[in-house]
């Protein structure tokens, strides 16, 4: 499916190191045809490896918090010089909780930090969307993915507040995708990805039996970070332009099934 984006423009947030799924959605983008510029939090092009990722996709790093208005608005503004134009895709990959990094339980959440999670997993989104339609930076039928988990819907001991975040996520792209789709037929989705081996998901207490339970329970077994990239791509394109406010499940039928035979045999030992 070689040049399936070509001509297509946008910007890559979240690509901090080879296992994330933003990375390889980068990779599989370029492959495609499409242009892009990588972005990520000063702190994190610090402490990633993303220059090696600009090299390999040709693409300009622009660094810029996403819970900044100032940042995304020059985001978006120097985005358009590089690639000389408007944008047709935008990959929002961004989440962090400060209570699950420091440990902190649900019943003993400190909500300063528990504020600094909203931001920055969901209300960073409203305001990617914001500084996009304020800018009028993208075209139309251009498409806006963000990453989100089956946590937002079902709870999960350990995944805290970022249940919460991914909750919000969600209904933003909803909301911002039925106001973008009458404005200027930009589309707005948000995938629910399966427990996926990446810096951020392996940060998760507990991490490993989420991944075995989800295994045992999916028919296709765990969508992996190349899946979910090339899932990405075929919603960057125009074969996908009528789908939009919609959570795509994209986790090998784990969301849809009560019990496996796996499971059943595992249980039964």
């Amino acid at each position: 499916m070689a040049n399936l984006l070509k001509g297509k423009k946008g910007i890559i947030f979240g690509a901090l190191d080879e296992n994330s799924i933003a990375w390889k959605t980068a990779l599989k983008i370029k492959e495609e045809g499409g242009e892009f510029t990588l972005t990520n939090a000063p702190i994190a092009l610090r402490l990633g490896t993303i220059n090696k990722l600009a090299e390999a996709c040709n693409a300009q790093v622009i660094p810029a918090d996403a819970t900044s208005e100032t940042d995304l608005a020059n985001l978006f503004t120097k985005s358009m010089e590089v690639l000389g134009g408007k944008l047709d895709f935008v990959l929002h990959s961004i989440g962090m909780s400060p209570n699950i990094r420091k440990g902190k339980e649900y019943g003993d959440m400190n909500y300063e930090w528990y504020l600094k999670t909203l931001d920055i997993s969901a209300l960073s989104f409203h305001k990617v969307l914001q500084a996009s339609e304020k800018l009028d930076a993208l075209n139309e039928w251009a498409s806006v993915v963000a990453l989100s988990y089956i946590a937002a819907q079902r709870a999960y001991p350990d995944y805290t507040d970022m249940a919460q975040a991914k909750a919000m996520l969600e209904s933003i792209a909803r909301s911002y995708g039925q106001r973008y789709g009458t404005k200027k037929k930009v589309r707005v989705n948000t995938i629910s990805q399966s427990p996926t081996k990446t810096t951020a998901g392996t940060g998760i207490s507990g991490f490993d039996v989420f991944f075995d339970f989800a295994e045992m329970m999916s028919p296709l077994g765990n969508a992996s970070a190349e899946d979910c990239a090339n899932y990405i791509a075929v919603m960057f394109s125009d074969y996908t332009r009528m789908v939009t406010m919609q959570n795509l499940m994209h986790d090998g039928g784990f969301s849809s099934s009560g019990i496996t035979n796996n499971l059943i045999e595992r249980l039964s030992r």
